[in-house]
């Protein structure tokens, strides 16, 4: 009688990155949104954006950022291309920014 090998585990990130992947087919949502839709701590998510990312671009797809904004000046952080809320603003020092904004593009 053989002994049948136990299946390999199927690894959490998959099914993560295709929960966020659904998420954003749905329509844009911040990285606290796709924390909360997921049920993973929010600080996680840009890493799974970059990977989404890098994926999508083999699929002929984008992930757009839409750019945070300065809520005391409006300052907009079109240059940025990170996965996470600036800190403070570059003009004004202040600390009152929105999250950026990710969709996909096809």
């Amino acid at each position: 009688m053989h002994k049948r090998a136990p299946a390999a585990p199927r690894g959490r990130d998959a099914t993560v990155r295709e929960g966020i992947h659904a998420a954003l087919l749905a329509g844009a949502a911040t990285a606290r949104d796709l924390s909360k839709r997921v049920g993973i701590p929010e600080h996680e998510v840009a890493g799974h954006l970059e990977h989404l990312e890098r994926s999508l671009k083999h699929k002929g797809g984008k992930l757009v950022i839409e750019p945070p904004t300065c809520l005391d000046c409006g300052f907009a952080f079109t240059q940025r291309h990170r996965f996470t809320r600036p800190s403070g603003c570059p003009e004004c020092r202040g600390r009152r920014i929105t999250l950026p904004q990710f969709r996909i593009e096809w």
